[in-house]
C-alpha cells in the first residue's frame, strides 16, 4: 500500500502541476524502475534487516516457549487458504526448534500468534496449526493466540500468555525484516526473547523490473515506517 500511495501522490501532482508534468513523469518512472530493478530496494532491505541480528543457536530451558509470529494468509491455486512463503519458513524453523528443544528433555511449547487482519475465513494461527501438526508438533504443545492484528498486538497478547506460565526460555521466530520491530514491541511488555530468524528478503539487481523487488520494497518500507512509528510513540509517551 505504501508504493501504491506513493504512485497516487505522483499522479495527483502530475494532474495538478501542468507545468511540471514532464519532469514529474520522468521522476515517477525513474523511481519505480529503481524499486523494481532492485537498486533502491536493496539498501532499504539492508536498513530493515540489519546484519547484526542473531543467528546463534537458541538456548533452551527446563520450560521453553517458541513464539511463532504470523505472516498473513493467502489463497493458493485451488482457492485454499494457506500460509505464504515467509510464514512457511517461520513454521519450519519453529518446528525444528521444537524438535531440538524436546531432545533436551525439556518442556516445550509453540505459541502461534496471529489473528485475521486480512479478514479471511480463518485466522493466521488457525491456518498454521495443521502445518505444525504435520511437522510432528503435538497439539498439546501448541498454544494458539488468534486475536492479534499487528506486531504490537502480537507482543501484548503473547505477554499475557507468558505471564500466566513460568517459562525459563523464550524464543522468537519471525522473518529478518520483522525481527527488529518485533523485539522492540516485546520489550515494551518486559519480554526479551532470543531471536531466531526464519528467512530474509533479498533484492535481485538488474535492468529489467521484477515484481518480487516491488514486493520486497513494500515490505521494507512498511517495516521502516513501523520502526519510525514506534520511536515516535515512545517519544510522546504512548508506548
Amino acid at each position: 500500500m505504501i508504493l501504491f500511495t506513493l504512485l497516487a501522490l505522483f499522479f495527483a501532482a502530475i494532474v495538478l502541476w501542468k507545468g511540471a508534468r514532464r519532469p514529474l513523469i520522468g521522476c515517477t518512472i525513474a523511481l519505480f524502475w529503481l524499486f523494481a530493478a532492485g537498486w533502491l530496494t536493496a539498501p532499504l532491505l539492508d536498513l530493515a534487516q540489519p546484519r547484526r541480528q542473531s543467528a546463534a543457536p537458541p538456548k533452551f530451558g527446563p520450560r521453553t516457549a517458541i513464539i511463532l509470529l504470523g505472516g498473513g494468509t493467502v489463497y493458493d491455486g485451488d482457492h485454499m487458504l494457506v500460509p505464504p512463503r515467509d510464514a512457511l519458513s517461520r513454521i519450519d524453523v519453529s518446528a525444528r526448534n521444537y524438535a531440538a528443544c524436546k531432545r533436551t528433555e525439556a518442556t516445550c511449547q509453540v505459541i502461534v500468534s496471529g489473528g485475521n487482519p486480512q479478514r479471511h475465513p480463518a485466522t493466521e494461527a488457525d491456518t498454521y496449526l495443521p502445518y505444525l501438526l504435520r511437522h510432528r508438533v503435538p497439539r498439546s504443545d501448541i498454544v494458539l493466540e488468534n486475536r492479534s492484528r499487528t506486531t504490537y498486538e502480537n507482543a501484548r497478547n503473547v505477554a499475557a500468555i507468558v505471564g500466566e506460565s513460568h517459562y525459563d526460555a523464550l524464543i522468537l521466530v519471525t522473518s529478518a525484516y520483522q525481527m527488529p520491530r518485533a523485539l522492540l514491541d516485546f520489550r515494551c511488555f518486559g519480554i526479551a526473547p532470543q531471536p531466531q530468524i526464519s528467512s530474509a528478503r533479498r533484492a535481485r539487481l538488474g535492468v529489467l523490473p521484477r515484481f518480487d523487488n516491488l514486493v520486497a520494497a513494500e515490505i521494507a518500507l512498511h517495516e521502516l515506517g513501523g520502526l519510525a512509528q514506534f520511536h515516535l510513540y515512545r517519544a510522546i509517551g504512548w508506548f
